[in-house]
């Protein structure tokens, strides 16, 4: 799947110094979970005191909004909201088929002025039909993946993973791999640690890859009562030391094989991977929230050294520890050492 960067914060201050603006399309029928997401997790974002994020919900026709469990939201603003804003997310839609023509037109304008653009779950099939996903790498839920790729073969369509981002255009694919999306889109422009608080505002999971696989298997018993949450969080509070499979088969009171084959079944991912992300995630907040130097960041998040942080970050956030610093502290006069 391919990894763009996130975006340097802008010109003129770090990127926590503006509120940014975001518009949600609600296209009817409209998913009243799919619209929730945004205006909830954009709406708990506060830095310095203030809001992160203005949201606005709009619709092609301002109103009462039919939606795919079939009540009735009323929607004040027309679609000239995308107009002032900096994102523009479509929600998914039961008509997503046959998408509004307006709601098409509202899409490459957004294009066009270089806005970040993102959809959840079926929204990836207005966005296709716009021509934004062309080339790119995209995704959808799974159960709308073949009429997709059937539809718009110029879209590299990504299988199995819960959100892609190919540029300024993001796609996600169902239900609460929004959530996802909504989370990695804060982490971009307000770092690591505000993400974090409004994932523990809203009781998620912070840190999802959107490489995982949408099919992981927690809802299923887990064999022989083995669930790896303790251990997870256990290491949660030991990633500053050596560990690897075996302490982690350890804790756990399993065999090296039944780690890695119950772990990925419950995240979606290997304990290896899942370890190193939460280490790099745990260095972006060490890097935001300290003026630690980069050699100290890098023990206390377990990376090891400081060109080891240095590699994993310029591969994950596209920015060196520095940089990083230098666009999401939240210290005055924080040291880039």
């Amino acid at each position: 799947m391919p990894s763009t960067p996130p975006a340097p914060a802008p010109p003129g201050g770090s990127a926590a110094s503006r509120v940014r603006r975001v518009a949600v399309i609600a296209a009817p029928p409209v998913s009243m979970f799919n619209l929730a997401i945004p205006e909830m997790l954009f709406g708990k974002v506060e830095v310095d005191g203030r809001p992160g994020y203005e949201t606005v919900i709009c619709a092609p026709d301002p109103g009462p909004v039919t939606t795919t469990g079939g009540l009735d939201l009323v929607v004040p603003h027309g679609l000239e909201a995308v107009a002032g804003a900096d994102t523009v997310i479509l929600a998914g839609s039961g008509a997503y088929e046959d998408p509004d023509p307006r709601v098409l037109d509202a899409l490459r304008a957004s294009a066009a002025a270089g806005k970040r653009i993102a959809s959840i779950c079926t929204g990836a099939f207005a966005l296709a039909e716009a021509g934004l996903l062309d080339g790119r790498a995209a995704t959808t839920y799974w159960a709308y993946r073949p009429l997709l790729a059937a539809r718009h073969p110029a879209v590299d369509l990504q299988d199995d993973v819960l959100f892609v981002q190919d540029g300024p255009v993001l796609t996600s694919s169902g239900y609460a791999a929004g959530i996802d999306l909504c989370l990695h889109v804060i982490r971009t422009d307000h770092g690591a640690a505000v993400a974090n608080t409004v994932a523990r505002l809203a009781l998620v999971a912070p840190v999802r890859p959107g490489g995982q696989t949408q099919f992981t298997q927690t809802p299923l018993p887990p064999e022989r009562g083995v669930s790896f949450a303790d251990t997870r969080a256990w290491a949660m509070e030991h990633l500053d030391e050596p560990l690897g499979l075996a302490d982690l088969a350890r804790h756990a009171g399993v065999s090296l094989r039944t780690l890695s084959r119950r772990f990925h079944a419950e995240t979606g991912v290997s304990p290896l991977q899942w370890l190193l992300h939460q280490r790099v995630e745990r260095a972006k907040e060490l890097l935001e929230t300290t003026s630690l130097a980069m050699d100290q960041v890098a023990r206390a998040s377990g990376l090891g050294t400081a060109d080891s942080l240095r590699q994993h970050l310029v591969r994950r956030a596209g920015l060196t520890p520095s940089a990083y610093r230098s666009s999401f502290s939240r210290l005055t006069g924080a040291g880039t050492a």
